[in-house]
């Protein structure tokens, strides 16, 4: 059996699913405290016998959501379902590659401001098919193009400056979701036998600029939900309130 419920988390714009499986365990010679199998025991020493609910797993639905239009040079929204921006994230000295379906992007000057870095909104570098995305300043305008070229306007002439290394997946499923809308492969997977991602399309349009995709949660549908599962309680609980009642009924029988 199982009960399947929904998290939605503020900051992330895919929506989950926690399944929880019912247990029926046995469990034999594990038990090495004394305490535990002290005097008292309903069950014999070294046995523990249980039931109840653990949580199996937890599902990202990675549908697409709506676009809104922003009119914002940076912003881009990924065509395709399984398409993925690639960053460069540090944490405690420790550099990794994560992926991202959030295209809010921003410019990030360098220490001497001869050049810009197009960074995320923890300020994390972009990658392009040459690595981190940094453009020389000096620039009138930027834009991103529908096959993921950055121009860069200088002086009335255009000039490419990027190309954003867009990756798409066959097997969503094992990305490990860390929040903030990112995703990184875990350490259990071993992608030398079964890559994960692969080079999205370079000859078709992979993303629309001046677009943001808003999360894919129904919002109609996760309050009926909801409602049925409150229904749902206050059924058994009455249930279980009748039930002991009818036991005191039956208790008082002469």
């Amino acid at each position: 059996m199982e009960i399947i419920s929904r998290i939605v988390k503020r900051r992330d714009i895919k929506s989950r699913q926690s399944q929880f499986s019912s247990l029926l365990f046995q469990q034999i010679d594990n038990m090495k405290n004394e305490q535990a199998n002290g005097v008292g025991r309903l069950t014999p020493d070294g046995v523990r016998v249980g039931a109840g609910t653990r949580l199996g797993s937890i599902q990202t639905n990675y549908a697409k959501g709506s676009f809104v239009t922003t009119n914002r040079a940076l912003d881009t929204a990924l065509l395709g379902e399984n398409y993925f921006f690639q960053v460069n994230v540090t944490e405690n000295g420790v550099t990794e590659t994560r992926y991202t379906r959030d295209g809010a992007f921003y410019l990030q000057p360098n220490e001497n401001n001869d050049a810009v870095s197009l960074v995320t909104k923890n300020g994390d570098p972009v990658l392009g098919t040459n690595g981190p995305i940094t453009i020389e300043s000096g620039f009138d305008d930027i834009t991103i193009r529908p096959n993921g070229e950055i121009l860069a306007q200088r002086n009335g002439h255009g000039e490419v400056v990027g190309q954003l290394a867009i990756v798409e997946t066959s097997k969503p499923h094992v990305l490990e979701a860390i929040g903030d809308n990112e995703f990184r492969i875990p350490n259990v997977v071993d992608e030398n036998n079964s890559p994960i991602f692969q080079a999205a399309p370079g000859n078709s349009d992979l993303l629309q600029s001046q677009t943001l995709e808003t999360s894919n949660v129904d919002m109609s549908k996760e309050m009926t939900d909801l409602l049925l599962t409150q229904r749902s309680y206050q059924f058994n609980a009455r249930t279980i309130s009748m039930g002991d009642q009818m036991l005191g009924m039956i208790n008082q029988l002469r």
